[in-house]
């Protein structure tokens, strides 16, 4: 199952400050280890808001409200996407993750997988042939 993890920004990520050298070394000592389980498929840092933007899109328009967003407690600071066996596996590799910057809140949440929708037919075709891209272009072809 894969599962996107999402630490939950804090006022130190959205002003932009770096972490300090002991948390990078740590980090990616953690992330190391996650790709050494097999857990870690992919996870990035994020930007603070104020270099985003928030879309709403109404009849093909979009509405554009630029950042910073104030009310930063639903706002994200990085993610990961994990393959664990159960929700419980990546709860206790969260459990591991260095914590710095005021960043102790995660989200886990599986994703969907196209198998997990019941309906076969054009729509599910063209879902398989756009994994099958992606497929083909990580193996660099």
């Amino acid at each position: 199952m894969r599962f996107m993890v999402m630490i939950k920004a804090s006022p130190d990520t959205e002003m932009g400050i770096e972490p300090e050298e002991g948390l990078l070394l740590a980090m990616g000592k953690y992330n190391k280890d996650l790709v050494k389980a097999g857990v870690m498929l992919d996870g990035a840092g994020l930007m603070p808001t104020s270099k985003g933007a928030r879309v709403q899109v109404r009849d093909g328009v979009p509405l554009v409200t630029d950042g910073p967003f104030t009310e930063i407690k639903e706002v994200i600071a990085g993610f990961w996407i994990w393959n664990c066996g159960s929700l419980a596996e990546a709860i206790e590799w969260v459990a591991k993750c260095p914590i710095a910057h005021g960043q102790d809140r995660f989200e886990i949440r599986q994703l969907f997988e196209l198998e997990d929708f019941a309906t076969q037919g054009e729509g599910y075709d063209q879902h398989k042939k756009v994994e099958a891209e992606l497929a083909m272009r990580e193996m660099g072809a």
